[in-house]
């Protein structure tokens, strides 16, 4: 169904993480959003006699197999960020200052959809797996492709984690945007006044209104002047906010994904794919207990990883530039003291 939105600039309301993860239970109706969803209920002491149950019934830490049949991720479900707006039409209404910033966010809107669907397409893809592993026959194929189905799931809630992260770094964009906008009539107030004296110096170079105007233009400098301060100060300021937790995110997203493919590599090598001749039989697959492991192991190092505590100042960088600078002047006084010398040994053997 096709939501219609009131015909106002007002933007649909902004989706909460909840309503988010409730999306992704249509996908995967067993899922638990937690802080690392892999293997919770695993190492929370899942008995053995659920572990070996067939895979319909499987915990959703062990297996994304839902029984049912996935929902399409391109029918547009409540996860997207989709809804009629007015935004063409804002972006020719915005004031000259903020025109170029509002587009920026707009774009940013567009980012966060497209990583909020790769996510979702994550989710489809992993349970399209799962479903044909099953399928296939083969215990081995089965039990690998649905786990290997769990961690693709996982790199799609990163995605959707990474798409929030974005939303909060342009949260802070309106910000200065807002600043903007609001600075935009002082400088017009400004600059009406000044243009109207200098028509009145043309016309009326006496008139007793020049020093009216030329007193309101005083007070409008002064009221710019405050204003122009605060942009300053909020550009900055929030500026540096937006992309330190835009870059933190990236790199978050990015370690994840690298746990996450370290151990679906784990997973594809109980896989034995050495060729069997016909009419032989394969040896059983008997690596399921090992596979389970593997997501243990991966929820333990998702939930172990930490940002880094790094910072950079500017007297840090300042600093190492100079001691950088320091020994790239030292290796060159060295070269230049050596080739000094060989000179030297050179004359000195000439004249021998």
């Amino acid at each position: 169904m096709i939501r219609s939105w009131p015909t106002t600039t007002s933007r649909p309301p902004a989706m909460s993480r909840s309503s988010i993860d409730g999306a992704f239970a249509q996908y995967l109706p067993g899922h638990r959003r937690c802080n690392s969803s892999i293997v919770t209920a695993v190492g929370g002491g899942m008995e053995p006699s659920v572990a070996n149950s067939p895979p319909a019934c499987r915990n959703r830490a062990l297996s994304i197999r839902s029984g049912g049949k996935s929902k399409s991720s391109g029918s547009g479900g409540s996860g997207g960020r989709s809804g009629f707006s007015f935004s063409s039409l804002r972006g020719q209404t915005q004031p000259e200052l903020s025109r170029r910033l509002f587009r920026l966010i707009k774009s940013e809107n567009n980012l966060i959809t497209a990583h909020e669907t790769a996510g979702r397409e994550r989710l489809s893809i992993a349970q399209q797996l799962s479903e044909w592993g099953e399928q296939t026959g083969d215990d081995g194929i089965s039990d690998i492709s649905d786990k290997v189905g769990v961690i693709l799931s996982e790199m799609g809630e990163q995605e959707d984690t990474y798409a929030h992260a974005i939303d909060d770094s342009r949260g802070r964009l309106k910000s200065i945007r807002n600043t903007e906008k609001s600075v935009q009539p002082s400088r017009d107030g400004k600059a009406k006044i000044a243009d109207e004296i200098g028509k009145l110096k043309l016309k009326e170079p006496e008139s007793a209104r020049l020093v009216v105007l030329e007193q309101e233009l005083v007070r409008a400098e002064a009221e710019n002047l405050v204003a122009e301060a605060q942009l300053t100060n909020v550009t900055r300021q929030k500026l540096k906010e937006a992309y330190e937790a835009e870059f933190a995110a990236t790199i978050e997203r990015a370690e994840k994904q690298i746990i996450l493919a370290k151990h679906g590599r784990r997973l594809l090598a109980l896989l034995d794919d050495t060729p069997v001749v016909p009419g032989d039989d394969r040896q059983p697959y008997a690596y399921g207990q090992q596979a389970r492991q593997v997501l243990n192991d991966c929820e333990d190092d998702l939930r172990d990883w930490q940002p880094e505590q790094e910072g950079y100042t500017l007297e840090e960088q300042s600093s190492t530039k100079g001691k950088e600078k320091a020994a790239v002047e030292g290796e060159e006084a060295k070269a230049e003291d050596g080739a000094s010398e060989i000179e030297l040994h050179k004359g000195t053997s000439i004249t021998a």
